[in-house]
């Protein structure tokens, strides 16, 4: 992670850095983030851009140099554009439908599955097969899409379930379809 520290992050038009003793904020168009920060690494704004120092060349200050920067890259990423995960709804009679702001999930349980929005993050349906779970937080956008993955995860035998836009799921072979000795 040492060579992902050592890249400065240019710091894009509207968007306002506060860099205290632990923590950092970031103020762009779409929101606030703020983050602790270690108090070893560094963080210097010279000539609109962020560059990040570390103490020594030991493997610890290594990964916390690319890990702050990484971190503070992804605040800044998701003040400006967002983030956003996908995800796909298979199987007969699975569904989703958006009810305000949360989502409501029907995936051949005796009950539908209400999934509310924390703060920050933002549903959307499209269809009733498809979900989009976006907001400016990298982390919570990813958590949240993993929460909802897992309320029914793909089936290995059948593929039916919950999976990300893309995602392969390899479907095993049922008993009938081993080898015959």
């Amino acid at each position: 992670m040492s060579r992902v520290g050592e890249m400065p992050i240019k710091i894009p038009d509207g968007v306002e850095v506060k860099i205290g003793p632990e923590d950092a904020t970031v103020k762009g168009p779409k929101g606030t983030l703020s983050c602790l920060t270690n108090s070893q690494i560094k963080l210097k704004d010279v000539d609109g851009e962020l560059i990040f120092e570390r103490p020594s060349d030991s493997k610890t200050h290594k990964s916390l140099h690319g890990a702050t920067r990484s971190m503070l890259n992804n605040m800044i990423i998701g003040v400006v554009k967002g983030f956003s995960k996908n995800l796909e709804i298979v199987g007969v009679g699975y569904r989703a439908e958006q009810t305000g702001k949360d989502v409501t999930l029907h995936v051949m349980y005796s009950h539908p599955v209400k999934f509310p929005a924390p703060d920050g993050i933002e549903f959307k349906v499209e269809g009733n097969n498809s979900l989009t779970v976006s907001g400016i937080d990298k982390q919570l956008v990813g958590h949240i899409a993993a929460q909802i993955r897992k309320v029914r995860p793909p089936n290995a035998y059948t593929g039916k379930g919950i999976r990300y836009r893309g995602e392969q799921v390899k479907i095993k072979p049922g008993k009938s379809a081993r080898s015959i000795v």
